[in-house]
């Protein structure tokens, strides 16, 4: 996420906006001088009143910019157009910046409000920029005589990339379809808007109350703990569970209750498809039709062969063959594994034919604990958040040299955010680092990395990015800290690399630097980070008892390691299908078909489980109706083929292997989107990728 460019406005059309209001220009902090640790955002002092004012005097400052590039008399020149252009808009990008991150991490009625305002401010401020014929004949001026111009290999990505940003969105339509293209920019802003407040609403607004304990048979102590601690935040009696991650994935895990599970299945899976005020159905399918209209006005047959032209799988064709090689793989892995899992339950008393769906993770969690006497309840004592967390910084600076200091005296979006200053080896200060781990009502779910700053050279003066990791894990309680499951545990490592990707960006603009990569290559090293999780000697690192500093034993090592491609093929079955949906939404002529007609024909996991009604899954599908992932999210499977790879190259040399370690730092993680993926990829494993490094990870080949 960039948080100067003039394209700012445009990137984040879909996400942010402003609210109106009459605040004192001279006591809006945005307009002021950060006066905090690093020039961090002061959000012990911003209020959403304070975003309108500051977003239209930072815009109007942006026009100006814009003007005197346009106007300026001298040739275009890389300099005094694509320069100009990458370090124009400071002011729009730091306030939009940290509205969209409030948007996702701490929202309330007054931030939404605002952010439905300022899209449409943002969509045209972006539209005027990359609909400007007069500044993108001086950007086509510089790109046409870029053979020339003798420049560097980042500049040179600097200036294909800003070409494509104006080619790519609309510059050289006519002014009719310009037109056109503003109002289907307004339009799609405002919807991914209403999807995300939707899914929110939904997930916020369901609560099982439970008040008879019989109902809890089943769950471990540290489930009914925390929702008896829900309940209590809530003033309810009895135990409540919800739809947030760390309540819903135990109870369907553990619950003896069938009618139970099957309540809070149907629940989870039907938010946005149930008719009620929150339903994302329509939303879907003005969405695609507008992709769609968009792509053909661009020139394009369909939404995917738009957002495929600058990905590392440049194609529908390649994306689809893919995505069905995978497959090929692990649905017979995958039919196995149910069909184990089915005679497993039947010889516990399970009476029907055939598992639903509400019964796979109570019955695999079950079978799990038997093959491999390892489960979450026995693993989650030696995952202490803090400790993980120290683990992290232990390994990185192992294999980077970087340390880790809390800084209090940097402000929070909430007083749970804790914030660390990152300093290299040398003692070099290289970054902020944010990590925000419990639910709450204002954050969406899931797991994700972004910048409130990024990384870049001006004037000689280097500026260093703010990155932020925010995740759903379970709480403190009375009498335990927060432990991990171990799925969460590699979930923090993850979203951990992504941030690392950020905090080393070592690049001269921020187009090209830190996270700016494309998409399908973005998740190498957050991905990479996960493999990291699971070897013996960085275990051993952080996986302490919290009660008794005991470091977990090795018999539960190798048991985690013997059980990690346990359900392998559903598992990647399950990811797979989620790529097909996305693809079978924007690859094709919408036709009209509704969200059952497309899930039926797309989703793979519903040719293996019995049919259930009222569920779906795009209408919760946030990656790609809200988020960045729309004909995209094919990239987390295509990037375990890298990453696989990529650690086959660690494993050989050795986990800490210094020599890996730097190129990896230098070649991937510093580099950015400086040049291609696949260069960078090669100049640190010295070839192409492979994927047999994957199938035999996932347990797909032997």
């Amino acid at each position: 996420m960039k948080t100067k460019s003039l394209f700012f406005g445009l990137l984040l059309s879909s996400s942010m906006a402003v609210a109106q209001n009459t605040s004192n220009m001279s006591s809006n902090p945005l307009l002021q001088p950060f006066d905090t640790p690093h020039q961090t955002a002061p959000y012990d002092k911003i209020k959403p009143e304070h975003f309108l004012p500051a977003l239209k005097e930072a815009m109007a400052q942006g026009k100006k910019e814009i003007d005197a590039i346009v106007d300026n008399k001298a040739k275009p020149t890389f300099e005094n157009t694509i320069i100009a252009l990458e370090q124009g808009g400071e002011n729009v990008g730091k306030a939009s910046s940290i509205l969209f991150h409030l948007n996702g991490a701490e929202t309330n009625p007054e931030i939404q409000k605002t952010v439905r305002e300022a899209s449409p401010l943002l969509t045209e401020y972006g539209n005027d920029i990359t609909l400007n014929d007069k500044l993108f004949a001086r950007v086509k001026a510089v790109w046409d005589q870029r053979d020339k111009l003798k420049l560097d290999t980042e500049s040179a990505m600097l200036l294909e990339k800003t070409y494509k940003s104006f080619a790519r969105n609309g510059a050289n339509l006519n002014a009719a379809d310009k037109e056109k293209l503003r109002g289907i920019n307004k339009e799609l802003s405002q919807l991914s808007i209403k999807f995300s407040e939707n899914n929110l609403a939904e997930t916020n607004e369901y609560s099982l109350v439970v008040t008879d304990e019989k109902d809890l048979a089943g769950l471990p102590d540290f489930v009914k703990e925390a929702a008896k601690a829900a309940a209590k935040r809530l003033n309810k009696e009895g135990w409540v569970f919800t739809l947030h991650a760390p309540s819903y994935g135990p109870f369907m895990q553990y619950a003896d209750n069938r009618d139970l599970r099957k309540q809070l299945f149907l629940a989870y899976n039907g938010r946005g498809f149930n008719g009620s005020k929150n339903d994302n159905k329509d939303n879907i399918a003005q969405i695609v039709k507008l992709r769609y209209e968009k792509a053909k006005l661009l020139g394009y047959a369909t939404w995917a062969d738009y957002i495929l032209e600058e990905r590392m799988a440049n194609s529908k064709q390649i994306v689809n063959n893919f995505l069905n090689d995978v497959k090929k793989y692990a649905e017979p892995a995958a039919a196995r594994e149910l069909a184990e899992l089915t005679a497993y339950a039947k010889k516990n008393g399970f009476a029907e034919d055939k598992l639903q769906r509400w019964d796979v993770s109570y019955y695999s969690e079950k079978l799990k604990k038997e093959k491999y006497a390892i489960n979450d309840e026995l693993l989650k004592p030696y995952f202490k958040l803090e400790n993980v967390l120290d683990g992290i910084f232990a390994l990185t600076n192992k294999l980077y040299g970087i340390s880790f200091k809390e800084n209090k005296n940097i402000p929070g979006w909430h007083p749970e955010v804790k914030a660390y200053e990152v300093f290299d080896k040398d003692g070099k200060f290289l970054a902020v680092w944010y990590g925000d781990y419990f639910p709450r009502a204002g954050k969406r779910a899931g797991a994700w990395n972004n910048s409130v700053q990024d990384q870049w050279i001006e004037n000689g003066v280097e500026y260093r990015p703010h990155v932020v990791n925010v995740c759903n894990f379970s709480r403190p309680t009375d009498t335990k800290p927060s432990l991990l499951s171990f799925n969460e545990v590699t979930t923090l490592f993850h979203e951990f690399g992504h941030a690392l990707h950020g905090m080393l960006a070592k690049g001269k603009y921020q187009t090209t630097s830190g996270t700016s990569v494309a998409w399908d290559f973005v998740e190498l090293p957050s991905q990479i980070m996960e493999n990291f999780a699971e070897e013996p000697e960085v275990l051993r690192m952080f996986a302490k008892h919290y009660q008794t500093g005991e470091v977990i034993p090795q018999e539960y090592i190798e048991k985690i390691r013997a059980s990690s491609n346990f359900m392998a093929g559903l598992a990647n079955l399950r990811q797979i299908g989620l790529g097909m949906i996305d693809m079978a939404w924007h690859s094709n002529v919408p036709n009209g078909e509704s969200v059952a007609q497309i899930e039926e024909k797309a989703d793979v996991g519903a040719q293996i489980y019995p049919k259930v009604e009222g569920i779906s899954v795009s209408t919760a599908f946030s990656h790609i109706f809200a988020g960045g992932y729309s004909a995209g999210y094919y990239s987390y499977k295509w990037s375990e083929v890298l990453d696989a790879d990529a650690f086959e190259l660690f494993k050989e040399k050795g986990i800490f292997n210094q020599e890996v370690a730097t190129s990896f730092r230098e070649n991937v993680l510093s580099r950015g989107g400086s040049e291609k993926p696949m260069v960078l990829y090669k100049r640190f494993r010295g070839r192409e990728p492979k994927p047999e490094a994957m199938l035999k990870r996932a347990g797909l080949i032997l």
